[in-house]
């Protein structure tokens, strides 16, 4: 691996960390990032990592679209998003395991949704959200419009996005746009440290958990409860859950015993 490549990747067991690499432009999105993060995502999808770590070097978790580099004017607008952004929202949101956002600095623009694509979202003391789409005279992109609603609620959502105000991570924490916030120094090691505890857990279930959720959001409780008896009996069948099973018995009786 070379220090310098704009994205890099760490496997520690069954965790893999992915960190956008481009500190000197708190790691904006340019084309040869998002390329390097295709490979990335790639990566994690390999059934041997069963959970993924997202965050940025140096100061900043992601500034978005890197304004500075040259535009590519070969494609129009709705065009390159889907040759840019959009593969790597459907690539995150695949993923059959946990994607912790450990947000160390800001996250702005396509770095804001990128962040809300993930399953959990850690920020450290210092991390600034900054909806910085109408500023700018956009739109959201990055499926931005269709995960901060769900995260905040639509007036919430609609009223952050439309002012387009930094939102601090005491402030992100308070809306539930975050779990946690932790001083900057333990960010990265408490990130992990979740990861590698879902990463242990038996079976297949968090990613059918993961499944279950997000088809929940899009149908109705027949369909919902239809898709729950399918994906149960996918977990019941899985290697490892007979013997999580016994362990959730035998810990239950030895309270018993206990009392």
């Amino acid at each position: 691996m070379n220090p310098a490549d704009p994205v890099l990747t760490r496997r520690e067991g069954a965790v893999l960390t992915v960190t956008l690499n481009r500190p000197e432009r708190l790691n904006a999105l340019d084309a040869a990032t998002l390329y390097a993060l295709a490979d990335a995502w790639h990566e994690a999808a390999d059934p041997a990592v069963r959970a993924v770590v997202v965050t940025g070097a140096g100061r900043g978790f992601c500034a978005g679209a890197d304004l500075r580099a040259p535009r590519d004017t070969s494609r129009p607008g709705s065009t390159g998003l889907r040759h840019t952004y959009h593969p790597h929202v459907l690539a995150m949101a695949a993923l059959d395991k946990p994607v912790i956002a450990a947000v160390n600095g800001p996250a702005a623009g396509a770095g804001l949704s990128l962040a809300a694509a993930a399953d959990l979202r850690i920020a450290a003391e210092g991390a600034k959200f900054v909806p910085a789409f109408t500023a700018i005279g956009l739109v959201p992109d990055a499926g931005g419009a269709y995960f901060l609603p769900r995260l905040l609620g639509y007036a919430r959502a609609y009223e952050w996005l439309a002012t387009g105000r930094p939102l601090t991570a005491a402030e992100a924490l308070t809306w539930g746009l975050v779990s946690e916030v932790v001083p900057a120094g333990e960010l990265l090691s408490h990130a992990t440290k979740l990861a590698h505890q879902m990463a242990d857990a038996p079976g297949i279930a968090l990613g059918l958990t993961k499944r279950l959720l997000n088809h929940g959001l899009n149908v109705g409780l027949a369909e919902l409860l239809d898709e729950e008896a399918r994906l149960q009996a996918l977990a019941v069948a899985a290697p490892g859950r007979d013997q999580a099973r016994a362990r959730m018995v035998n810990r239950m009786s030895t309270t018993r015993e206990e009392r």
